[in-house]
């Protein structure tokens, strides 16, 4: 089973940044898929960000144009540039990875990480 570690979380101040890390290990398998998802109390995981081993990529709308997903597939590791944050964006962040190229929901999922913590206040 696929090892997943979330990490760059922490507190920051509206419109400030973030730079999350993913990095997927333990498995054999051949990752296509690498995705973002977040969770924030009481409400239902979503999806954040994703993108396929062929570039294609997903954004929820809310991010759009604040928030870029890179990929190091040489390391089996993803990242999250998020900028502009604001108190909505507070959530438990995790990531996860699939051999088929699909950027669907996380009820699809149930191996995950621990998840890393962000928080947007003033």
């Amino acid at each position: 089973q696929v090892q997943l570690v979330e990490s760059g979380g922490g507190l920051v101040q509206p419109g400030g940044s973030l730079r999350l890390s993913c990095a997927a290990s333990g498995s054999s398998f051949s990752i296509n898929a690498m995705i973002w998802y977040r969770q924030a109390p009481g409400k239902q995981r979503e999806l954040v960000a994703g993108m396929t081993r062929g570039g294609r990529t997903r954004y929820a709308d809310s991010v759009k144009g604040r928030f870029s997903i890179s990929r190091d597939n040489d390391k089996n590791t993803m990242y999250l540039q998020m900028n502009s944050l604001r108190p909505e964006d507070t959530a438990v962040y995790y990531c996860n990875v699939d051999s088929r190229p699909v950027l669907g929901d996380p009820s699809q999922y149930d191996n995950w990480g621990q998840g890393t913590q962000v928080t947007v206040s003033s």
